[in-house]
């Protein structure tokens, strides 16, 4: 079964692996040390990331290290960005309305 984005980032888990490797690419044991829970587990969710196209191998010598796929990142940046417009259009109005109100209060406390 081929997984999307949307299902890989859905568990915190895999979103704080993205976030570890994006800082610097990892082998799969550098990563499980940095969670609190088994190897195996790690490895799944790895396998997860993997399928979805999020992470890449870099193979150097008998290391695997893994890497960020930034081009599948934009599929969820794709996506978010129509509701971030929307938000930031909100928030101009509601600045707006705010600096409207301040500037009729200074007018008549004069």
């Amino acid at each position: 079964m081929r997984r999307d984005v949307f299902q890989a980032i859905a568990d915190p888990t895999r979103r704080d692996i993205i976030g570890l490797i994006a800082k610097k690419p990892m082998t799969p044991n550098g990563v499980a040390e940095s969670f609190g829970v088994s190897r195996q587990a790690i490895s799944k969710h790895i396998q997860i990331l993997l399928e979805c196209g999020l992470l890449g191998i870099n193979p150097q010598g008998r290391e695997r290290y893994y890497t960020v796929q930034p081009k599948k990142l934009a599929e969820v940046a794709d996506w978010i960005d129509p509701f971030r417009k929307m938000w930031e259009g909100r928030f101009e109005k509601l600045d707006d309305i705010i600096n409207t109100l301040k500037n009729e209060q200074n007018g008549s406390e004069k």
